[in-house]
Order: structure tokens, then C-alpha cells, then sequence
């Protein structure tokens, strides 16, 4: 796992074209730590550090705590139903009336009802 890191963490700096030097120093690690690193042999890399390594990358978090083994599958996946979107939402930032917010709340209160349905039905089958 941590080799996939380190190449994950290689092809991130290649694609961005930036040294080593570039990437650690806004990261705050030396350029020896990146380097290792890259070559996959740091075991327990700091999630704080993989969180400065994305941001400065541009690349998924998550991706790269999964590579570091902090994340199984299952985990992976809830957290990515958390994770905002790189891409806000259509509407977001659309300014609602009054009306519309009722509309909206009225139809998640819908979509909650009819999940709760599913769950006793599916509970029932069993």
C-alpha cells in the first residue's frame, strides 16, 4: 500500500511539473521526508501530513488516506458520501424564496417518509 502511496504522490508532483522542494515547503516537510515518501519507505505517514500533501497536490484526501491504509473499502466509501464535491451543486448559491424553502422541506420530509417505509418493509421481509 504505502508503495502505491509514494507512486500516487510521484505522479501527482510530475503531473503539477514541481521539484520536491516545491511540494514540501508549502506542505511544511522536508524534502527528505517527501522523498521517502515517494519511495514508500515511511509505515505511518501522518494523516496531518497527507492532508497538507493533498491540498498542495490537488489531489483526494481520501485517496490518499485509503493508499496510506487508514481507510478499508467500507470506510472509504461512507467518507466519501461526506466529502464536498469539487464541483458545488447546481443550485448552489441560488437565493429561495420563502415558498420554495417550504417546497424543498416538505419534499425531504417525503423522501425520509418513504425511506423509513422501505426499511420497515425490508425489515419485515426478513
Amino acid at each position: 500500500m504505502l508503495t502505491e502511496l509514494g507512486k500516487e504522490l510521484r505522479r501527482a508532483r510530475k503531473d503539477k511539473r514541481a521539484s520536491l522542494e516545491a511540494i514540501a515547503r508549502p506542505a511544511d516537510i522536508s524534502t527528505t521526508y517527501l522523498l521517502k515518501l515517494e519511495q514508500g519507505a515511511i509505515n505511518n505517514p501522518s494523516p496531518r501530513v497527507l492532508a497538507r500533501l493533498a491540498m498542495v497536490l490537488e489531489v483526494s484526501y481520501l485517496s490518499l488516506m485509503e493508499l496510506a491504509g487508514y481507510l478499508n473499502e467500507e470506510q472509504l466509501s461512507e467518507a466519501r458520501l461526506r466529502e464536498p464535491s469539487l464541483r458545488p451543486h447546481p443550485l448552489a448559491g441560488q437565493r429561495l424564496t420563502s415558498e420554495e424553502w417550504r417546497a424543498v422541506g416538505a419534499f425531504i420530509k417525503h423522501l425520509v417518509a418513504q425511506r423509513k417505509i422501505a426499511e420497515t418493509d425490508g425489515n419485515s421481509a426478513s
